[in-house]
């Protein structure tokens, strides 16, 4: 494989990419590896996929996954191309980029890019950058210039100033001509942390352009909000409603709070219909079905279950695609009284959802006497959340 003629007489160098995708993220939390959440309209994955497939010097791209990940990949990604194949990537980012490299060898092209399924605003001006610095060297980075005074650190306190002169923050993709790579890679004695590191080791200079600042690679939960303000994320929201029928025999759980009255909900769980309501309302802000769908009454593993658990499960879903903005519950109810108990509540439904109290509001109503709430025969909730997805 090696140059193609494109329209206006204009040679590309193809090459293949490989985009690493097989790592769980421990560092970032939440039920999801970081490569499958949602960022504005796509997912953090099919952003690197995508920037790779748009380029013309691109032929094909290989993406190491995680073996328990194939059904999580092809929701992630759609039917991007037949130009994607997938590998099974290994426990470290040397035996992912060796899988990857092993499929791609059948058919090997003679030059690969490297690139973390995490860095999702790779730009086609920087992959150009890479692809044609291959034509004079075997090994090519990306690098951007350390801006802040770099401190070395231990027990939490410095104990010297390193001189930024010269130093520079390595970013992906990282280009290579194949052979040179394999061969480095196989010949590896110890663990690199990228695989400039392996080439350098094998012997290899390796050439550096200039990076960009905004091909941030997503490590935290801080780079993620970070990159949703700079797409300016979808805002969306949810509505949830409950009833439950009043019984003789206390006490009452509402809101997460015991109230210690001579009469209680009655339903399947512990009847809790303030948390009910608001788990509806973050199940419907994400489009995900409902408590009865993920919780059946028919199943009797939730007899007498503290519906915290519901409100915990819902808040999980949510993180998995977006953040929770705001929570808004009102109770309709001629007793218990509620005022009382409103920042306690607050308080609760925020340590459930590990949120700040503020931006948990709680409202009671009464229905003026009128119909089943104002007879005291059930309680109602309604409850809004806004979700801001990613």
């Amino acid at each position: 494989m090696g140059k193609q003629c494109y329209p206006g007489g204009m040679t590309k160098i193809l090459a293949d990419a490989v985009v690493l995708a097989a790592g769980r993220g421990t560092r970032f939390g939440g039920p999801l590896p970081k490569q499958y959440l949602t960022l504005g309209d796509r997912t953090v994955v099919a952003r690197s996929i995508d920037a790779f497939l748009r380029h013309p010097a691109i032929r094909r791209v290989c993406v190491a996954i995680g073996a328990e990940d194939a059904a999580q990949f092809r929701d992630a990604v759609g039917g991007r191309s037949d130009k994607v194949l997938t590998v099974i990537g290994g426990d470290t980012r040397q035996a992912s980029v060796q899988a990857a490299l092993t499929g791609l060898a059948a058919d090997a092209p003679d030059r690969v890019l490297i690139h973390d399924g995490a860095r999702p605003f790779v730009s086609e001006d920087l992959i150009s950058r890479v692809v044609a610095a291959l034509d004079t060297s075997k090994a090519v980075i990306p690098a951007v210039p350390v801006a802040d005074t770099i401190k070395r650190v231990e027990d939490g306190t410095i104990t010297a100033t390193v001189p930024r002169q010269g130093l520079q923050l390595a970013q992906t993709p990282q280009g290579f001509h194949f052979a040179a790579l394999r061969e480095a890679h196989r010949a590896a004695q110890e663990v690199a942390t990228d695989d400039a590191g392996v080439m350098e080791a094998a012997g290899h200079k390796v050439t550096v352009v200039p990076g960009e600042r905004a091909n941030n690679k997503l490590t935290t939960n801080d780079d993620l909000e970070d990159a949703l303000r700079g797409l300016g994320g979808i805002c969306v929201v949810g509505q949830g409603f409950d009833v439950h029928a009043i019984e003789p025999g206390g006490p009452m759980i509402l809101g997460g709070i015991v109230f210690d009255v001579d009469f209680s909900l009655k339903g399947h769980s512990d009847a809790d219909v303030a948390l009910h309501a608001l788990t509806d309302a973050l199940f419907g802000a994400i489009a995900d079905g409902d408590i009865g769908h993920h919780f059946p009454p028919s199943d009797p593993t939730w007899r007498g279950a503290s519906s915290d658990r519901f409100l915990r499960f819902a808040v999980e879903r949510v993180q998995a695609v977006g953040r929770i903005v705001h929570l808004d519950l009102t109770i309709i109810c001629e007793m218990p009284k509620i005022g009382p108990a409103r920042d306690a509540m607050r308080a609760r439904i925020a340590e459930i959802c590990d949120l700040p109290p503020a931006i948990v509001s709680v409202k009671a109503t009464t229905s003026e006497r009128l119909g089943f709430t104002g007879r005291g025969e059930g309680i109602a909730a309604q409850a809004v959340a806004t979700v801001q997805r990613y």
